[in-house]
C-alpha cells in the first residue's frame, strides 16, 4: 500500500482551497451549532464521555490544534501534565516524548487506534505529523499494556482524525499564515455528521528557512553553522456511514511527509533527512444484540526514514517499518451499570532498509478482557491482557482502578497497572558492525506502577492532583562492552520514577486562569543518578481574556535543569529555561478570524538535547476562516 502526496500539489490545493471556502461562506452562514459532549475512546477502548473516564487522561481539542499556530505536535504536548521533550534541532529533527518520565519508546503512539511507533527503534516521526489536521488528541497517563500491549509503560498518545460520529452540520475551515524564518503555512479541511455519514478531509503545506540546530558542543562531525529548513505536507481524513441502527463501518488515513535539513559536519553540505508516516484503518461496528456489540478492525502504518547525508548516495541510510494490525473487540453490556469487553489482536510487525537485520520480521497473538461497573458513588475497571511475541515469549498485564465520588463534585481515584516493552529490532537483531551486535535473547522490559488522584470540578473551576510511583525493571542497556570492548544490548538496568501533579483552572467572567505544576524523581535505581533529559520540576501558567471580538492570551512554562548522560556530569548538564509566548486573535466577522503568536518573547537560549539549539524569539501571523 503506497500513497505518494507531492508537495507542490497539495500546496497549490491548500493555497487555493481558502479562496474557494470564503466564498461558500458568504453564501452559507453557518447554523447555530449545539455543544457536544466530548467522547473518548482510549481509556477503556471503548466510546465513554471524558467526564466518565477513570485514570490520568488528558483530551487536546481540535480548536487547540488548530489555533497553534506553526508550532509542532511535541511543543503542544509539551504543556500537558506530566509531558516533556526534546528536540535536536527543531520540528524537522528528531524529537522524542516522555511521559511521566518514561522514555520515548516506552510510551505507546497511535493514529485511530493504529500503532506507529517506528519498530527499528521505538521513535516515532513526529516531524510528518501537523497538529493542524488532527481532530484531537487523547493522552493516558499511567502505564495501559493491558488495554494495548507493548510499549505502553508510560501512557498512550491517540491521535485522532475522525470526528466521534455524533450529528452535526457542515463545517469548515482554512488558514494562512507567514512568520519569523520565512515560515510560511497553510491549509483548508472540512467535516460533518448528518443523515448517518460522518466525514473529515484536512490538508496543510508548511515550510520554513528554520535555524541553525546546532552549536559547537554537538562535536567536528554534526556542527555546520548553518539554517536548516524543512517543507512539510500532511493529509488526513475519514468516512463512515451507519446502514442500518447499530450497524457501521469507518474509514480513517492519515499520510504525513517532512522534508527537513539536519546538520552532519562542515564537510557534509545540503544533508537532509526525509520522513513519511502513513496510517490507515478500517471497522467494521455491529450490533449483534441488544447485549453484544461486534468490532472487527484492521489496521496499517508504515514509516520511513530516508538520510542522505552526502552529496552521492554513498551516505544514504534508509529504514522502514510496516505492521499490519488486525482485532476483534466484542462489548458486552451485562446490565446498566456493568459492561464487559474481548479483545482479540494479531499484530504483524516488519522492519526494512539499508542496514539489513539479521531478522526483520515478528507476530504477537494478544487476547484481553476489560471490565467496567458503576455502583452509585464507586466505579471500578479492570484490565488483563496476555501477549504472545515470536521470538520474544509471553507477557500478561493488568490494571485495577477504582474511583470513589465523595460529592458531585469531588472524586477520589487508586490505579494499580502493570506494564511492558518489548525490545526493538534493532536492539535484538543488528548485524555485527564495528565490534558492536544486537542480543537476540533481551527479555522484554517492565513496569509496576502505582498512583492516587483527587480531582475537583464544577461549571467554572477544575482542580486535581495525581501522586504515582512507577518502577522500572529489565531495562534494556543498548551498549555493554567486555573487556575484548565486544558490546551489545543487555536487561542489566532498573529505575523509579516518582511524581506529583497539580492542575488549576478557574473561569472569572471572560478570564481564564490555569496552573499547574509536575514534580518529579526519575532515579536509575542502579547508579542513583538522575535519568537523562528528564528535568525534576515543570511549571505552568496561563491565562486568557475576552474583549468584545478579541481576545489575548499569556502563556509560562519555566522547566528546570536537566542532564544529558547517566553520570550528570556538569559538562553535560542541560541549564533550566523559562519560556514566555504571547498570543492574540480578532474576530472580524463570525467566519473570519486574524492571529498573531509571539513565542519565546525574552529570546532564551536554552538546550533540550546537548549540542542542539531551540528556537529563539518568533512571530508568526494567521489568517483564519471558520464556518
Amino acid at each position: 500500500m503506497n500513497f505518494t502526496l507531492h508537495p507542490r500539489a497539495l500546496a497549490l490545493a491548500a493555497c487555493f482551497a481558502p479562496s474557494l471556502l470564503f466564498a461558500q461562506i458568504l453564501t452559507n452562514p453557518a447554523p447555530n451549532v449545539p455543544i457536544l459532549d466530548t467522547i473518548v475512546a482510549t481509556p477503556a477502548r471503548m466510546a465513554q464521555p471524558l467526564d466518565n473516564v477513570m485514570g490520568d487522561v488528558t483530551v487536546i481539542s481540535g480548536i487547540s490544534l488548530k489555533n497553534a499556530g506553526a508550532e509542532y505536535l511535541p511543543a503542544i504536548l509539551s504543556r500537558q501534565p506530566g509531558i516533556q521533550i526534546y528536540s535536536q534541532g527543531g520540528p524537522q529533527t528528531v524529537s522524542g516524548i516522555f511521559v511521566r518520565g518514561a522514555s520515548p519508546a516506552q510510551s505507546l503512539v497511535l493514529v485511530n487506534g493504529m500503532r506507529i511507533n517506528d519498530t527499528n527503534s521505538g521513535s516515532t516521526n513526529w516531524a510528518a505529523i501537523d497538529p493542524s489536521t488532527i481532530e484531537r488528541v487523547e493522552i493516558i497517563r499511567g502505564p495501559a499494556s493491558s488495554l494495548y500491549g507493548s510499549s505502553a509503560m508510560g501512557g498512550v498518545i491517540n491521535i485522532i482524525t475522525k470526528s466521534d460520529g455524533q450529528d452535526r452540520p457542515f463545517s469548515a475551515f482554512g488558514n494562512f499564515g507567514v512568520g519569523s524564518d520565512s515560515t510560511f503555512k497553510t491549509g483548508f479541511g472540512f467535516s460533518g455528521a448528518q443523515n448517518n455519514w460522518n466525514y473529515s478531509l484536512a490538508a496543510s503545506y508548511a515550510s520554513s528557512d528554520g535555524f541553525n540546530a546546532t552549536n559547537p558542543d554537538a562535536g567536528p562531525y554534526v556542527y555546520n553553522p548553518d539554517d536548516d529548513g524543512y517543507t512539510q505536507t500532511s493529509l488526513t481524513g475519514s468516512l463512515g456511514y451507519e446502514w442500518n441502527p447499530g450497524q457501521r463501518f469507518d474509514l480513517t488515513f492519515l499520510h504525513g511527509y517532512n522534508h527537513g535539513d539536519f546538520d552532519s559536519g562542515e564537510y557534509y553540505q545540503n544533508t537532509y533527512g526525509i520522513t513519511r508516516q502513513q496510517a490507515y484503518t478500517f471497522s467494521s461496528t455491529n450490533q449483534i444484540t441488544d447485549n453484544w456489540e461486534s468490532i472487527l478492525g484492521f489496521g496499517y502504518s508504515k514509516s520511513d526514514h530516508d538520510l542522505q547525508t552526502s552529496d552521492g548516495d554513498s551516505g544514504r541510510t534508509e529504514m522502514g517499518t510496516i505492521q499490519r494490525q488486525y482485532s476483534w473487540q466484542n462489548n458486552f453490556t451485562l446490565n446498566q451499570n456493568n459492561a464487559l469487553s474481548l479483545v482479540l489482536e494479531h499484530l504483524d510487525e516488519r522492519a526494512n532498509g539499508t542496514a539489513l537485520l539479521t531478522r526483520q520480521h515478528r507476530d504477537t497473538n494478544a487476547a484481553g478482557l476489560i471490565y467496567r461497573g458503576d455502583f452509585n458513588r464507586h466505579h471500578l475497571q479492570a484490565s488483563v491482557r496476555h501477549d504472545n511475541i515470536s521470538g520474544i515469549g509471553n507477557k500478561t498485564t493488568g490494571s485495577l482502578g477504582y474511583d470513589y465520588d465523595l460529592s458531585d463534585s469531588l472524586k477520589l481515584g487508586m490505579v494499580a497497572s502493570t506494564g511492558f516493552r518489548a525490545p526493538t529490532f534493532t536492539d535484538l537483531y543488528y548485524p555485527l558492525s564495528w565490534g558492536y551486535q544486537g542480543n537476540p535473547n533481551l527479555k522484554p522490559e517492565k513496569s509496576r506502577n502505582l498512583e492516587a488522584s483527587l480531582r475537583y470540578k464544577t461549571e467554572d473551576t477544575q482542580l486535581s492532583l495525581v501522586v504515582f510511583q512507577n518502577k522500572f525493571r529489565d531495562l534494556i542497556n543498548p551498549y555493554v562492552c567486555d573487556a575484548n570492548y565486544n558490546c551489545t544490548a543487555t536487561n542489566t538496568d532498573k529505575a523509579t520514577v516518582r511524581g506529583l501533579s497539580l492542575e488549576a483552572s478557574h473561569q472569572f467572567g471572560n478570564t481564564l486562569f490555569s496552573a499547574g505544576a509536575d514534580f518529579l524523581n526519575p532515579k536509575d535505581d542502579t547508579s542513583g543518578k538522575t535519568l537523562i533529559r528528564r528535568a525534576k520540576q515543570v511549571y505552568r501558567l496561563s491565562v486568557t481574556h475576552k474583549l468584545d471580538n478579541a481576545e489575548l492570551g499569556a502563556s509560562y512554562q519555566f522547566v528546570s535543569k536537566r542532564y544529558d548522560d547517566k553520570d550528570n556530569t556538569a559538562a553535560k548538564q542541560l541549564g533550566g529555561y523559562g519560556l514566555l509566548n504571547l498570543q492574540a486573535s480578532y474576530q472580524f466577522n463570525k467566519n473570519l478570524q486574524g492571529q498573531i503568536y509571539w513565542n519565546n518573547v525574552t529570546d532564551k537560549k536554552y538546550q533540550t538535547a546537548y549540542g542542539y539549539k531551540t528556537q529563539g524569539s518568533n512571530v508568526f501571523l494567521n489568517l483564519a476562516w471558520r464556518m
